[in-house]
């Protein structure tokens, strides 16, 4: 991230915001005597970017008083703003960031050549940007151009990212073709009237002019690097970059309050979900480790993923918590949703509490029946929004692969999907359902239904939802935020083993030797074995011979599994889960499983 602000290393206190839907939540992190970066305090208060104050300033002043009262030091100068750098009596800090989804995040729509191939790039670059991408307009899209321009017109996105074309000049028609349906469109942005919609051309070299040409007199042209240079490779840097500049540029200026916030910010304004993507990229980078990590919301539930170094991020604007919990039971289908019930209900009762939390966002369950309920649909969520992400967190097709241009359009999408469970490190969970949950076993239970891990992960969530401001600030202090990341804001909730195969209900399973005991596990069993934590244990696991752990099946390997908040982990419920037909024995199944973790 480009910003103007310099600072030495002896930066010593921070403040750090994020302006969400809902509410701003600030941090202040300060340099301890030790020389180690530490959380020191968080406030938060109502966002204010909507009527009656139309200025998210407001909120984020309220946050910041609150960070006083708490801590006693001074924040704020005599206006309310925030007093950088610290002053010569200690008043005042040396770094204040902010991060943003406030006013419906950064949404936009992308337009390429061909689905499968260039509009798919985009849209990873637009996802890996923070975006919500509402609509992917491409010649073979299935429909009509009159539809696509009507389309076009209705969405009001804050931009567009337009690609498509080889720079060995692919396509090149193609390309042209797309640019004629923008002009005919005519889009019009969601913020500021009157101003022109900004579109990102990151497509063929050799169309820069031609492009260019046919859209500046309609829309805002800006010209990046392609995303897709050649069939088998992506660059998607420059892209994100862009969409970056343009969200503080166009999107943060035209939202109320966002123009002055941005003079008081030491670096800019980012989106929250691309900071939240920065630490994801950090921590993954500097541990060496492949991550999955999800925050569900209300009424969205993102994906990030970092394997072998390729990042990428997917977000299901349909599927949350609170407005979308129907849309939640419409694509998973009722009976998903009850397998995971540890009782008998009628379907009845079951979709008129999932509707009573659509028609009251904000309530929170009453009972444990209802929190059941909640969390039932809740697997469903991030199991629907995962197998999305797998579906978009894809390989370039390789060169041998030879293609003419017609094949590209037969195409039904890249190479095999980068999500390798068996290489899985780390699984990160954030949002509300998942990070207040009353018991950390439940949220490693919905973690683990959810995902089902495979061979040894680590599971954690995210504390109190400070990975936003994190991960602004790893793109200026990376050393400093790995160290809030790992001291504050990550609960490590405990390793989890678990086998692939399948087998008969009470087959043999694992065999376990920890510290010269033995430890034998049956298949449909959940186990949960004492390791506190910062425990550690090399452990000599001897799958079944219908079972592997990632060197074959029947063979043993030894691991090093570490304890957490819950513990460590055993599951042998079969990849994938075996769940019993009959909703008697499956009930009954549920609440064998939350018993073995210590729930009720």
């Amino acid at each position: 991230m480009s910003s103007p602000f310099t600072f030495s290393s002896e930066v010593r206190s921070i403040v750090a915001t994020d302006c969400g839907s809902t509410t701003t939540k600030a941090i202040l992190i300060e340099k301890q005597a030790g020389g180690e970066y530490r959380l020191v305090s968080r406030g938060e208060a109502p966002t204010t970017v909507e009527a009656p104050f139309d200025d998210v300033t407001v909120g984020v002043t309220n946050a910041l008083r609150e960070l006083e009262e708490l801590t006693g030091k001074t924040i704020l100068d005599a206006n309310g703003k925030p007093l950088t750098p610290t002053q010569p009596d200690g008043t005042g800090i040396d770094l204040y960031l902010s991060t943003s989804s406030a006013g419906g995040g950064l949404q936009m729509t992308v337009a390429g050549v061909v689905k499968e191939m260039s509009a798919e790039s985009a849209s990873r670059a637009a996802l890996g940007a923070g975006a919500i991408v509402v609509d992917t307009v491409a010649i073979n899209d299935g429909r009509k151009d009159h539809q696509k321009i009507e389309r076009l017109r209705a969405l009001r996105p804050d931009m567009i990212l337009m690609a498509g074309g080889t720079d060995d000049g692919g396509l090149v028609p193609q390309v042209q073709e797309i640019a004629e349906l923008l002009r005919s469109a005519d889009p019009r942005p969601r913020l500021g009237v009157g101003l022109k919609l900004p579109v990102i051309f990151a497509g063929s070299e050799k169309m820069r002019g031609a492009v260019e040409s046919t859209l500046g007199d309609t829309v805002d042209v800006r010209i990046i690097e392609n995303v897709r240079p050649s069939l088998d490779r992506e660059d998607l840097y420059p892209a994100r970059e862009a969409i970056h500049e343009l969200f503080l540029e166009h999107v943060m200026q035209q939202a109320p309050g966002y123009a002055k916030l941005t003079t008081w910010t030491s670096a800019g304004v980012m989106s929250t979900p691309n900071a939240v993507g920065k630490i994801m990229e950090t921590i993954a980078r500097q541990r060496g480790i492949n991550i999955l990590g999800v925050d569900i919301g209300g009424a969205t539930t993102d994906v990030f993923s970092v394997f072998a170094g390729i990042y990428t991020r997917t977000v299901s604007a349909n599927l949350g918590m609170s407005y979308s919990i129907c849309n939640v039971l419409t694509e998973a289908g009722l009976p998903n949703i009850k397998r995971w019930l540890p009782f008998e209900e009628t379907d009845a009762y079951i979709r008129n509490q999932l509707r009573n939390k659509m028609i009251r966002p904000t309530t929170i369950p009453q009972d444990l029946r209802d929190l059941q309920i909640e969390q039932a649909a809740s697997r469903e969520a991030l199991r629907l929004a995962f197998d999305h992400h797998k579906s978009l967190a894809r390989e370039m097709v390789g060169v041998q692969q030879e293609r003419s241009v017609g094949d590209i359009f037969e195409q039904r999408g890249s190479g095999g999907t980068l999500v390798n469970m068996l290489a899985l490190d780390m699984i990160i969970g954030s949002g509300g359902v998942l990070a207040h949950a009353p018991e950390m076993a439940q949220t490693a239970l919905m973690m683990m239904d959810a995902y089902a891990p495979e061979g040894l992960t680590t599971l954690a969530k995210d504390s109190i939802f400070m990975m936003p401001q994190l991960g602004i600030l790893s793109t200026l202090l990376p050393e400093a935020a790995t160290q809030v990341f790992e001291r504050d804001c990550l609960i490590r909730l405990g390793d989890c083993i678990a086998p692939i195969g399948t087998a008969k209900e009470g087959e043999e399973c694992l065999t376990l030797r920890i510290n010269g005991d033995t430890v034998s596990v049956r298949f449909g069993e959940l186990r949960l074995l004492p390791l506190t934590l910062g425990q550690k244990v090399a452990i000599e696991v001897q799958p079944a011979r219908a079972f592997d752990m990632g060197a074959g099946k029947g063979k043993a390997v030894t691991i090093t599994a570490e304890g957490g908040t819950v513990g460590l982990l055993i599951d042998c419920r079969g990849r994938p889960i075996a769940l019993p037909s009959s909703d008697a024995t499956r009930a009954a199944k549920m609440r064998e499983w939350s018993k073995a973790l210590g729930l009720a």
